[in-house]
């Protein structure tokens, strides 16, 4: 028992140690291409006074990011174009912020300028650290005009839902209407008083219960056998009819008294009313025994004989 407790305590542990692992784990993978622009002729520029096409990296998550030791590329053949190099304490982004990439074809400026620049037509790749794995992609119309962007639109500023759009370019500032309407906001307008969040949130209850009741009624059989059990059937050909009762009647109390007579009739009974619990063979066979205590020559009483 205490072994058990053990054991269990262990794995309740290290479950918990996963968890808050998972929780504060820095995850890539909450990274998305936000924004790019492939040509610059009046935009923002480096800290070198130079402009280039730049790319934009939003951070969707509610915790800090790190994307030291990721891949940017435009070559799908080549994930591991553009190295992000480990050290710089800029490339943890907060929740919610972005980092700006300058793609000016020259790494050797900084962490933040790329070792290529953004052709229109190609697809842009933001690779995990792993060198394999691709976070995200965006493509860049081949048709993009010089100063416009292709961006990904915040539909759902919450859930982080967006679409993409070509639009004015707009570096480290989150697109579109960031003061725009949540779906919660939205609903809130449509159901003011809460009538179908709580008629939605009563039919989920119901329907977990009921699945709960499903599952547990067939796993409870599951691990008692009732699958493996098959309802007792009578066997054919043994229908009781009236004569039949009658006879059975009058041979017993013939060849047996009436104690045997009443055992056997209640035996019956139980077995055409369904109360009989144990499979037996149903041929029930009556020998009565007869012994010197059961010979009616000893339980007659002898008469006194007279003396003349």
């Amino acid at each position: 028992m205490k072994r058990t407790i053990k054991s269990i305590s262990l794995v309740i542990i290290l479950l918990s140690g996963a968890a808050i692992a998972e929780l504060s784990a820095q995850n890539v993978s909450d990274l998305i291409i936000n924004e790019v622009l492939a040509e610059n002729p009046d935009g923002i520029t480096d800290s070198y006074g130079q402009r280039s096409g730049w790319i934009e990296i939003l951070n969707t998550s509610y915790g800090t990011v790190d994307f030291a030791g990721c891949y940017l590329s435009d070559d799908k053949d080549n994930l591991r174009k553009y190295y992000i190099p480990k050290g710089d304490i800029n490339t943890r982004i907060k929740p919610r912020q972005l980092a700006l990439f300058f793609a000016c074809g020259n790494d050797g400026k900084g962490t933040f300028h790329t070792n290529f620049t953004i052709v229109p037509g190609r697809t842009l790749y933001l690779v995990s650290n792993d060198g394999r794995t691709i976070i995200d992609s965006i493509e860049v119309p081949s048709d993009l005009k010089p100063g416009k962007s292709v961006s990904r639109i915040s539909t759902d500023n919450k859930g982080m839902e967006f679409r993409t759009v070509v639009s004015d370019p707009t570096p480290l500032a989150q697109n579109g209407d960031v003061n725009a309407a949540t779906k919660s906001q939205i609903m809130e307008e449509r159901d003011p008083h809460g009538w179908i969040m709580t008629v939605t949130a009563i039919c989920v209850v119901f329907l977990a219960l009921f699945i709960l009741f499903i599952i547990y009624k067939y796993v409870g059989k599951a691990f008692t056998g009732d699958f493996k059990k098959k309802k007792t059937s009578k066997p054919q050909g043994n229908n009781m009819n009236e004569e039949t009762a009658l006879a059975i009647a009058m041979a017993l109390d013939k060849a047996c008294g009436g104690e045997t007579n009443a055992a056997i009739a209640t035996a019956l009974h139980l077995y055409f009313n369904d109360t009989v619990h144990d499979q037996e063979s149903f041929v029930l066979t009556i020998r009565p025994t007869q012994s010197a205590w059961a010979s009616k020559h000893f339980t007659l009483r002898q008469l006194p004989t007279r003396k003349g």
